[in-house]
């Protein structure tokens, strides 16, 4: 399937989470974002203000992280992320899954911790991050139900901080778990975000064509034809 640039470029959340990032980085990130139309920046929670302040007359938006990248932290401290982010301009919250009480099979404190960073985000789309490298599939179809069920918007891949990232066979299941209206048993249609190891414009075709519904990469402007981010 032939997707355009533009159509591409709409769908990708133009990524910077490098310990290394520094402010003038991602100034230009966002300068690129504005330019080219990518969805959103995704910045660390440090540098939330200073996108948003850039990107206030762009249709680009500001979306940062929670939890990243072990997803260890308690609910209530996610939370808090949370609403300071969205306090200084962030519009979307990516928060990693409590991975570990996952592979546990705590499938309540899971449900607790997603639904605490929804009640905090209000009206602000929260994407959840479940490093599908680390779980069967068993594990990523329940989480995508309980994330569907704590009021999730988007279920996500990876965080690109672990030993691999999205697969087309990750996305496919994870869009059959949350893609029908009987999906996850909660009457709504979630998105599915592939992240990880999006370095082409033929890997982000693949991942659009298996349901993914927003990109993550920090190769957007490759993936677009215009260059390697630098």
């Amino acid at each position: 399937m032939k997707i355009g640039s533009e159509d591409i470029a709409a769908l990708i959340d133009h990524t910077l989470l490098k310990p290394e990032a520094t402010a003038e980085m991602v100034a230009r990130l966002c300068r690129e974002a504005d330019e080219h139309g990518f969805y959103s920046v995704c910045i660390s929670p440090v540098f939330v203000t200073l996108a948003s302040d850039l990107l206030a007359r762009s249709r680009s938006r500001v979306c940062t992280v929670v939890g990243f990248p072990s997803g260890a932290n308690a609910a209530d401290v996610k939370a808090y992320e949370t609403a300071r982010a969205i306090d200084q301009g962030a519009g979307e919250i990516d928060m990693v899954m409590n991975i570990g009480a996952a592979k546990a099979g705590d499938w309540q404190l899971v449900g607790y911790d997603v639904e605490s960073v929804v009640k905090s985000a209000g009206e602000r789309l929260v994407k959840v991050i479940l490093e599908t490298c680390l779980l069967s599939d068993e594990e990523k179809v329940r989480a995508c139900e309980v994330c569907a069920g704590a009021g999730a918007d988007f279920v996500k891949t990876s965080t690109g901080f672990n030993r691999s990232g999205a697969t087309v066979e990750d996305v496919r299941l994870m869009r059959a778990a949350v893609g029908t209206d009987a999906g996850a048993g909660s009457g709504r249609v979630l998105g599915v975000k592939a992240s990880g190891g999006i370095r082409d414009y033929e890997t982000a075709c693949k991942m659009i064509e298996a349901g993914a519904t927003r990109l993550g990469t920090s190769a957007s402007l490759k993936i677009i034809g215009v260059g390697q981010t630098k």
